[in-house]
């Protein structure tokens, strides 16, 4: 019998082990277990035919024992069947055997790692019910992994369990504060750490470097210096790590001197920066065109032993991308790739950006290409990216095809992906593209985001179907997703543009009313079809609500009252409103002088023009053809020519020379 079993013909083994039932007391209980665990060696084991002779004891006999449970519990785990494994514990325990520790601890661990966490939480609970105590390292793990997914309410009632029955320090809250404090939640982390303190946790620079970096995270300066000032009295000094999370913050606010500051008083400590915390500053030197720091920041890494690492390099190229420096920061990466240097995919992600940035996206893809048949891997992100390339430069069937040839991780493209080409889709108008994108996303099993729901948005107003516009935007709104300002103000302006006025009026007062975010560009749409409307009681309630809101008139806002004002004839209350802007920090353009030049034309104010125009000249506002223009129609009146300094400067043969010689006047 033990030896079909161990060859795996499981038939022969249970025909053997029934043919023992001519001898007297035959078959036992122990002569299943001795079939069970050879077949379990066996190259070819099935749990199924393991099941069902398990089965075949409960209702025939002889009944299972402890060795039978033990049998099949270590066979399951060794094979990696561990929720039925967790069965035959439950059952063990039922039957009146009691699982072993070792057993159970096995089976809780390979749950974590497995990434079981429902799994692992069950096997958790039953072993406390058994009164075993999980290992450290096993406990540590299970509240690590908790916190991570954002199971925060089961990782404090593992962590509260474990305090309880004396098996907790510090180690096992610290994942369940740095998890709140990533969360935004540093004030609940901030709670859980004064109650477990209470509870007689000596907490570690662990646990009050993952207070700081939530403060920091939300801006809570006070709180974070109150958060400094208590480690330092409880005798624990702030590490690398924390000064780090703090320069991190404060240059991510741009206080970069406070950084400095900072970063210098490490020195002065003994506590040495390492390559990370210059990365970090920087990033944000190189943000801020600051290359005599950043010179002399280099020349300490130099000194003190350390090479760029792919982080430095992603510092440098990111931060000049973001500044729009896009050739220097091609330029950067194409001097370090040529060097071979170690570069992560980070890196190399930027290097696409760049040549995508340039419309070279073709270039980008046989790069990519070319790097994989050596073995580099690609994220998301890389693929993404060239994706966009490609919808920037209008090739989006092309990008579509690339969608579904790309070879993705194992997840497939994300929303991120398809939102580009339907991004791209939406602005050109391609109906068909759509569509086709819209069922992909379907088949996946992607739920459509704010973002896909703001192309559609868009897509349907510059087509005029504004009744699906806003089915959409209610849809967006009952579903707790926020259009973006770029998506409410166009479906705005595209309703007025379309005459619907008073629909635009009302959802302006939808958008306000239910607290989504409306800024001056919004306001002024609607002003601006008021004006044309005639209707000066709503241009001064939205004049009075935008200073409600905390919102200042912008050249725009001023340029269409003051046009307004012109058109009507009221001249010196345009002139006050241009003092107004001055006062206010704006410096009037061409548009809003050409306005008032126009209506003093009307008016016939000849010596108003000329002071107007002597303004224009201190305030550097240059004079454009609709200027020129006007004076031209003003010289040719004849009540002109006495208006000599006005003459010189429509002449026109030297409208090149007329602003800087008035600027000599």
């Amino acid at each position: 019998m033990q030896h079909y079993a161990r060859s795996g013909h499981f038939g022969e083994a249970l025909y053997t082990l029934n043919s023992m039932m001519q001898i007297p007391g035959k078959p036992t209980a122990y002569d299943y277990n001795a079939l069970m665990h050879c077949f379990l060696k066996s190259p070819n084991v099935l749990l199924q035919q393991l099941v069902e002779l398990y089965l075949s004891m409960k209702r025939f006999g002889p009944p299972p024992n402890g060795s039978t449970f033990n049998v099949l519990l270590n066979g399951m785990l060794s094979l990696g069947y561990l929720e039925d494994s967790y069965i035959i514990a439950e059952e063990m325990f039922a039957s009146g055997f009691m699982p072993s520790f070792t057993s159970l601890s096995n089976m809780l661990k390979k749950m974590l790692i497995a990434g079981s966490l429902v799994d692992a939480l069950n096997v958790f609970k039953f072993m406390l019910r058994l009164d075993y105590v999980p290992t450290e390292y096993s406990s540590h793990l299970l509240i690590s992994k908790l916190s991570k997914v954002g199971m925060i309410q089961e990782a404090c009632s593992v962590s509260s369990v474990l305090l309880w029955k004396g098996d907790c320090g510090a180690y096992i809250h610290n994942p369940i504060l740095w998890a709140l404090c990533k969360s935004g939640q540093s004030f609940t982390a901030l709670t859980l750490f004064c109650w477990v303190k209470k509870k007689g946790v000596v907490h570690d620079i662990c646990s009050y470097t993952a207070l700081i970096y939530g403060f920091g995270r939300e801006g809570l300066w006070g709180d974070l210096r109150c958060c400094l000032r208590e480690m330092k009295s409880c005798g624990i000094k702030p590490n690398v790590k924390t000064y780090t999370i703090i320069i991190k913050f404060l240059c991510d606010e741009g206080k970069i001197e406070e950084a400095l500051d900072l970063l210098a008083r490490m020195e002065r400590e003994g506590c040495d920066p390492d390559l990370i915390t210059y990365n970090v500053i920087l990033r944000e030197l190189c943000l801020r065109d600051r290359e005599e720091d950043i010179a002399r920041l280099l020349l300490v890494t130099d000194i003190k032993g350390f090479s760029p690492d792919p982080y430095t390099y992603a510092s440098f190229a990111g931060s000049l991308l973001k500044k729009g420096k896009i050739g220097i920061a091609h330029d950067l990466l194409v001097n370090v790739i040529s060097r071979g240097c170690t570069l992560d995919v980070v890196v190399y992600n930027i290097y696409f950006h760049c040549l995508c940035r340039n419309n070279r996206s073709r270039e980008a893809l046989s790069l990519l290409k070319y790097m994989m048949e050596g073995g580099f891997v690609p994220s998301n992100v890389s693929y993404n990216t060239i994706l966009k390339g490609f919808c920037r430069e209008s090739y989006i069937l092309e990008a579509l095809e690339l969608l579904e040839s790309f070879e993705w991780v194992p997840n497939g493209p994300d929303l991120v992906s398809l939102n580009t080409i339907l991004s791209a889709a939406c602005k050109e108008g391609n109906s068909f593209l759509i569509q086709r994108i819209l069922c992909q996303m379907i088949d996946g099993g992607f739920q459509l985001s704010a973002v896909s729901f703001s192309c559609l948005i868009q897509y349907f107003s510059r087509v005029g179907k504004f009744s699906e516009c806003l089915k959409l935007l209610d849809y967006m709104i009952n579903h707790g997703m926020v259009p973006n300002l770029v998506t409410s103000n166009l479906l705005l302006h595209c309703l007025c543009k379309n005459g619907l006025h008073r629909t635009t009026c009302l959802l302006f007062r939808y958008l306000k009313n239910t607290g989504f975010l409306i800024d001056v560009t919004s306001h002024n749409i609607l002003i601006s079809a008021s004006i044309r409307e005639g209707n000066s009681v709503l241009v001064d309630e939205l004049l009075q609500n935008m200073c409600d809101c905390g919102l200042k008139p912008d050249l725009f806002t001023y340029r269409l009252l003051i046009s307004d004002l012109c058109k009507k004839g009221k001249i010196s209350g345009a002139l006050k409103l241009r003092d107004q802007m001055i006062e206010d920090g704006l410096m009037p353009s061409i548009e809003i002088y050409n306005a008032i030049l126009k209506a003093l034309l009307r008016r016939g104010k000849f010596c108003d023009i000329s002071l107007l125009l002597k303004m224009m000249v201190m305030e550097d506002c240059d004079p454009n053809e609709v200027t020129y223009e006007i004076l031209h129609r003003a010289n040719s009146t004849s009540h002109i020519k006495k208006f000599k300094s006005l003459e010189f400067v429509t002449s026109s043969n030297v409208k090149r020379e007329t602003h800087s010689e008035l600027k000599e006047g």
